[in-house]
């Protein structure tokens, strides 16, 4: 299979899934796919997280051992929709304990930012949750930043966000 003539051109889900196909017998087919992620062709690179985030639970536990790359990528990529999809796998992930602070950083710059779209803002959201819950003085912070956020001024994906992880920290609180 060519995988990159395959990623460079319009791409279906019905093209994800024969790809993830193949993936799941092959180790080198799936390090080729993670690698086309960091190409310099836009679209292939595009393509390539897209078939990334459509990865079997095993093939997220593999991603993972790359966490660092993939934090690294999600943190100076200047596309909207590849950090969208950089963070969206990250999220799937397990948080690194202690976290990475420049990538706590990162997400809780972008929870109070209206530069990002939505779907970075509610993915940074949920990561900061996620690399906070060992440390209750950073859970505190982003708790604020939450509580000082006006839903009313806020769409309803990233409100929605919003409503979720404060319940969650409340509930966590009472345990």
């Amino acid at each position: 299979m060519n995988l990159r003539a395959k990623l460079s051109v319009r791409f279906h889900i019905e093209d994800i899934r024969e790809i993830l196909h193949f993936i799941q017998d092959d180790g080198r087919l799936r390090e080729e796919v993670y690698q086309f992620i960091f190409d310099e062709d836009e679209i292939v690179s595009y393509q390539a997280l897209w078939v990334c985030t459509h990865f079997s639970k095993e093939d997220v536990e593999w991603l993972s051992r790359r966490q660092d790359e993939l934090i690294d990528a999600a943190m100076s990529c200047p596309h909207s929709g590849k950090r969208r999809m950089l963070l969206n796998l990250l999220s799937q992930q397990p948080a690194a304990n202690p976290p990475r602070m420049d990538f706590l950083d990162f997400c809780l710059e972008r929870v109070i930012t209206r530069r990002e779209p939505g779907g970075v803002q509610s993915l940074c959201i949920k990561l900061a949750y996620q690399l906070t819950c060992s440390i209750p003085e950073l859970q505190q912070e982003l708790r604020t930043m939450l509580e000082i956020m006006e839903p009313e001024l806020l769409s309803p994906a990233i409100r929605s966000v919003r409503r979720n992880i404060l319940k969650a920290m409340k509930a966590k609180k009472k345990q």
